[in-house]
């Protein structure tokens, strides 16, 4: 595997005036985290936690949560149904050390083997300038000596305020967890505009290939393969959104289709994050929906 040098913070600003555009290390003093830019956009992921993404900024502006609770920030990845294995995740693929090598322009991260489950987890980041966002591809590696079904699953933490909104029939959206969240139909979306409870809550629903955050001025949008109701692992689903308790976190969670994988086989999951500035107030709006559909398109 290729080894990444780490420098001084002075060593550092040497190499990174010569460095290839779209990715860099960081200085000192922690080694684990990379960051990839592209336009105004920033992202930085730390392989010694998972390879979890722990900061995704606009011109410097954070966007995702950054509370130090166990599973309360961060960005991280998981198999799909939970049902089987519960809880806590995994910790091969949620927060233990990833390796890390560059294919070409991509930063590529692999999980140690789960013994216990017998799944492998490699996440590949790609900046793309033509639309200025950054891609993230995940395959999951069947290690098994016999065919398993799975499916991927994205986790992103935001912070407890703000508004999310996705494209999806209102007869869609059930609880998976507590009481049913707020959403509003308008527009031809759905809507929800964080509200403080002492109980922590899950919806599930059969989006449209996108799911949105609005928060502070700015909206992030995450893309990622349009499925169908029935492709989802059982009990799950392909948006589904939860609410921590209090004014503490959300998280905005996508997953793929429900797949067999043969012995030795993989299967690739790839979601697109987009940040921009948005002159909004985090209210529903034709606006607001306009601009996240043109992200998409």
């Amino acid at each position: 595997m290729k080894k990444f040098i780490i420098c001084s913070a002075m060593a550092f600003a040497a190499l990174a005036a010569n460095a290839q555009p779209g990715f860099m290390r960081m200085p000192a003093p922690d080694p684990d985290p990379y960051t990839l830019e592209v336009g105004k956009l920033t992202m930085v992921v730390d392989a010694g936690q998972g390879a979890k993404v722990m900061s995704f900024k606009y011109d410097g502006k954070e966007v995702m949560s950054e509370l130090k609770g166990f599973n309360q920030f961060g960005s991280t990845f998981w198999t799909s149904p939970q049902a089987e294995w519960n809880w806590p995740p995994v910790a091969e693929y949620d927060r233990l050390p990833y390796t890390v090598e560059k294919q070409g322009d991509a930063l590529v991260m692999t999980s140690k083997l789960s013994e216990k489950y017998q799944y492998q987890i490699k996440k590949t980041f790609k900046t793309d300038a033509s639309d200025n966002s950054i891609a993230i591809t995940y395959s999951i590696i069947n290690r098994a000596d016999k065919a398993r079904q799975v499916a991927p699953w994205e986790i992103t933490r935001v912070p407890g305020n703000g508004l999310i909104f996705f494209e999806a029939a209102p007869k869609s959206i059930e609880a998976a967890q507590g009481e049913l969240i707020p959403f509003v139909s308008k527009y031809g979306a759905a809507w929800y505009a964080f509200d403080e409870k002492p109980a922590n809550r899950k919806t599930n629903a059969d989006g449209k290939g996108w799911l949105a955050y609005a928060n502070n001025g700015l909206l992030f949008v995450k893309e990622f393969p349009d499925i169908i109701s029935t492709q989802p692992a059982p009990g799950e689903a392909e948006i589904q959104v939860y609410v921590n308790e209090g004014k503490t976190f959300i998280e905005i969670e996508s997953q793929g289709a429900y797949t067999t994988l043969q012995p030795g086989q993989a299967l690739e999951y790839t979601v697109k994050w987009h940040l921009v500035p948005a002159d909004s107030k985090d209210v529903p709006s034709k606006k607001l929906l306009k601009l996240a559909k043109k992200i998409t398109k």
